[in-house]
C-alpha cells in the first residue's frame, strides 16, 4: 500500500474513532438493559425501545443527511454530527425515567446519523480506488472493535459503577473525537451549495419509517394496525415522489440502473436484519436463564465482535484482489448456519457451544461486511459517494431496526406487557428460539442477493 499523506492519516483516524464509538455505545447498553429494566420497572417492549429509539432516528436522518453532505460538504456535516452526538450522549446519563431516556436516545441518533453517513464518503474522496478495500476494512474493524469492547466494558461498568456511567464514558470519548475532528479534518473541497433539498421526500420517509416501526411494536392493538397501514401508504407515496423528483434523497434510479449497487445494498439490509439482535437476545438469555452477571455476560458476548474486528481488514484486502461477492456470499452462508444452530438454544446449552457459535457467526460477518461495503462504495461514481455512503449506512440501520422490530414483535406475542423478569424461563426460551429461526430464514434469502449481484472487478466502475 502506498504511503499515506498527513491528510489521509487524519481522515482515517477520525473515521475509525467515530466508527468505534457508535457500536461501542449500542453494544454496551445492550448488556445493561436488564439493570435499566429493574431501575425503571418497565415492560420488555418498552425496554427494547431504549435501543429502537436510537435506531429509528438514525434511520430517519441517514438519507437526508447523505444528500445534505453532498450539498454542504461531508466534513462540515461530520463535525456538526459529533457535537450533537456528544451533547445527547451526556444527556442520556441524566435521564430520570425511561420515557426521557428513550427521547434523548432518539435525539442522539440524529448526531449518529450525521457521523455515520459522512465517514465513508470522506474516506472515498481521500483515497484512490485500489486502497479503498483496505481503508474501509480498517473502519469496519473499528466498528467491530467497538462491538467487541462494548459488551465487556458495558458489563464491567454496569456491575461496578452503574449503567449511567456508560454514557458518561462514551461522552468523554465523544469529546476526544470532536476535538480531533475539528483540529485535523480540514475543510471540504467538494460541495454543491446551490442544490435544493427534497424536504417533502424527507418528511414522507420519516412518517413511513415511524409508522412501520412503532406500529410493528404495537401490532396487537388497533392503533398499531392503523400505524402500519399509515406507514405503508407513506412509503408508497415516498417511492412515487422519489421516482418523479429531480432532487430525490433516495437514489431510486440508481437502484434500477445499477444491479451491483442495488443487490449489494439488499444483501447488507438482509444481513443486518438477521444478525443485529443476536447480542440483545443472548444478553437477556445469559442473565435471565443462565444467571450470569452483566460483566460475565459481556465477557461471553465479546467473542463474536473480536473475530469480526480481527478478520475484517483481511477480508477488505482480499476484496481488492478477488471478486467480493464470493467472499460476501460465503460469509452470509456461515451466518445462516450459525443462526439455525442458535434456534436450538435451551437451559442446558453449554458456554462452550454459545461461544463457539458466536465465533462462527463473527467469522461469517467479517467475510461479508468489508467486501460488501467495498462493492457498494466502488459501484458508483465519486460524485455520488455521499449518497452511496448514506445508502450503505441506511441499509445497516434499517437492518438493525428490522432485527430489533422482529425481536420486539416476538416479545409482544409471547410476553405481552410483562417485564423480562416476570416471564417464566420456558416461555422466554421459546420466544428467542423462534426469533433465531426467523433470522436464519431471512439470512438464507440474503445468500441469493449476495451471489446474484454481478462482478465488481474488471467492469466499468473501475474507471471512475
Amino acid at each position: 500500500m502506498e504511503k499515506m499523506t498527513k491528510s489521509q492519516k487524519s481522515v482515517l483516524t477520525v473515521a475509525a474513532l467515530t466508527s468505534f464509538l457508535g457500536p461501542f455505545l449500542i453494544s454496551s447498553v445492550n448488556v445493561a438493559l436488564p439493570v435499566i429494566e429493574k431501575e425503571f420497572q418497565i415492560s420488555a417492549i418498552e425496554l427494547s425501545w431504549i435501543i429502537m429509539g436510537f435506531l429509528l432516528s438514525s434511520a430517519i436522518f441517514l438519507l437526508p443527511t447523505g444528500r445534505w453532505a453532498d450539498i454542504k460538504g461531508a466534513k462540515a456535516v461530520f463535525k456538526q454530527g459529533t457535537i450533537l452526538f456528544v451533547l445527547f450522549t451526556l444527556s442520556s446519563a441524566l435521564a430520570p425515567n425511561s420515557s426521557i431516556l428513550i427521547a434523548v436516545r432518539f435525539l442522539q441518533g440524529i448526531g449518529s446519523a450525521m457521523v455515520m453517513t459522512t465517514g465513508p464518503a470522506i474516506l472515498i474522496n481521500e483515497f484512490p480506488l485500489k486502497q479503498r478495500g483496505k481503508v474501509l476494512g480498517i473502519t469496519v474493524a473499528a466498528v467491530y472493535s467497538g462491538l467487541s469492547a462494548g459488551p465487556f466494558a458495558g458489563g464491567f461498568i454496569t456491575s461496578y459503577w452503574g449503567w449511567r456511567s456508560i454514557f458518561w464514558i462514551s461522552g468523554a470519548i465523544g469529546i476526544l473525537v470532536m476535538i480531533v475532528a475539528f483540529s485535523f479534518l480540514g475543510k471540504d473541497q467538494t460541495k454543491m451549495p446551490d442544490t435544493p433539498m427534497d424536504h417533502l421526500g424527507a418528511f414522507l420517509y420519516s412518517l413511513a419509517l415511524a409508522g412501520l416501526v412503532i406500529g410493528s411494536s404495537q401490532l396487537k392493538t388497533t392503533t398499531g394496525i392503523w400505524l402500519l397501514i399509515g406507514g405503508t401508504l407513506c412509503l408508497i407515496l415516498f417511492l412515487v415522489h422519489q421516482s418523479r423528483s429531480t432532487i430525490a434523497i433516495f437514489p431510486l434510479q440508481l437502484f434500477i440502473s445499477n444491479r451491483l449497487f442495488a443487490f449489494s445494498n439488499a444483501a447488507a439490509l438482509i444481513n443486518y436484519s438477521a444478525t443485529f439482535a443476536i447480542v440483545f437476545l443472548l444478553s437477556l438469555f445469559l442473565q435471565k436463564v443462565q444467571h450470569y452477571s452483566p460483566s460475565e455476560a459481556g465477557s461471553i458476548l465479546v467473542a463474536q465482535p473480536i473475530v469480526m474486528a480481527a478478520l475484517s481488514p483481511l477480508a477488505g484486502r482480499l476484496s481488492d484482489r478477488f471478486e467480493p461477492r464470493w467472499l460476501a456470499t460465503l460469509g452470509m452462508t456461515v451466518c445462516a448456519i450459525g443462526l439455525i444452530s442458535f434456534a436450538f438454544l435451551n437451559k442446558d446449552t453449554s458456554l462452550i457451544q454459545i461461544i463457539g457459535l458466536l465465533v462462527f457467526i463473527g467469522l461469517g460477518f467479517a467475510l461479508f461486511s468489508s467486501p460488501n461495503m467495498n462493492t457498494i462504495m466502488s459501484s458508483v461514481d465519486k460524485s455520488k459517494s455521499g449518497i452511496a455512503s448514506g445508502m450503505a449506512a441506511t441499509m445497516r440501520v434499517l437492518g438493525q431496526m428490522a432485527s430489533m422490530s422482529i425481536a420486539t414483535l416476538v416479545f409482544a406475542v409471547f410476553f405481552g406487557n410483562q417485564s423480562i423478569a416476570g416471564v417464566d424461563d420456558n416461555t422466554f426460551i421459546k420466544g428467542i428460539r423462534l426469533a433465531f429461526l426467523i433470522f436464519a430464514i431471512i439470512c438464507m434469502a440474503g445468500i441469493y442477493f449476495s451471489m446474484s449481484r454481478g462482478k465488481m472487478h474488471h467492469s466499468s466502475i473501475n474507471s471512475h
